[in-house]
């Protein structure tokens, strides 16, 4: 079942655990099949460099294993809810980076400070709320998703693709997998930037919008003109 997707989510998840994004087990990567309403998952604590295409989890938006032989990420109720409630999305990365890491312990969003961030988010990066006593001894991976999802009530969450989750660490998610994990990597890049900008003593200032805007539209807008567009001579 899902063998293309799992053969994804096994090499994202085997190139996150090498990037230094998420030492030991401390992340995982999990990729959306629309049409089969399902997704896949790395398994519980398995070291990134053991992990094949066999070892992937497929769970339902229940967060239920349907198929695989390990137990599916303790994180499979958070992507299950942001799945859900985040339509377009296929892919979702979440990692234990340093310096994102430092920012959600701060409880601070990371705003459009320059260009980098303007290119892969499609705006401010939101610190979702801390959860409470109840959530966390209830249903605690479900309601960081429900916390996520609230952080996103009147903003872009396909655009923007990221989030600082207070007291924990960040998720980042995008059309699939791979452009997650990019997200992921980015974003500790942009958090590097913003902790060096608080320790020079600046404040984090955004960029004007129309800079932004701009960045933004030339890589993912209907007229982009960043790569190689075969349409143009």
């Amino acid at each position: 079942m899902l063998e293309e997707l799992r053969q994804e989510v096994a090499l994202a998840n085997r190139k996150l655990g090498g990037s230094g994004l998420a030492p030991l087990t401390w992340g995982n990567a999990s990729g959306f099949s629309k049409e089969a309403g399902l997704f896949v998952i790395k398994p519980s604590g398995v070291p990134y460099d053991e992990l094949t295409e066999a070892s992937m989890v497929v769970c339902d938006l229940d967060g239920n294993r349907v198929e695989g032989d390990l137990n599916p990420s303790s994180d499979t109720p958070t992507h299950a809810v942001l799945y859900r409630d985040f339509p377009g999305i296929g892919g979702i990365v979440h990692t234990h980076s340093r310096k994102a890491t430092v920012l959600c312990q701060m409880g601070i969003g990371l705003p459009c400070l320059g260009t980098t961030h303007a290119d892969y988010f499609g705006g401010d990066i939101p610190a979702a709320r801390a959860l409470t006593p109840d959530e966390v001894d209830q249903h605690y991976e479900y309601s960081t998703g429900i916390a996520i999802v609230e952080a996103f009530q009147n903003l872009d969450s396909l655009k923007i693709g990221a989030v600082l989750l207070r007291h924990h660490a960040p998720f980042t998610w995008g059309k699939d997998v791979d452009a997650a994990l990019e997200r992921a990597q980015v974003l500790e890049h942009c958090a590097e930037m913003a902790l060096c900008q608080l320790a020079a003593g600046e404040k984090l200032t955004p960029i004007p919008e129309h800079i932004s805007r701009r960045h933004w539209e030339r890589k993912h807008g209907t007229d982009a003109t960043y790569g190689q567009n075969k349409e143009r001579s």
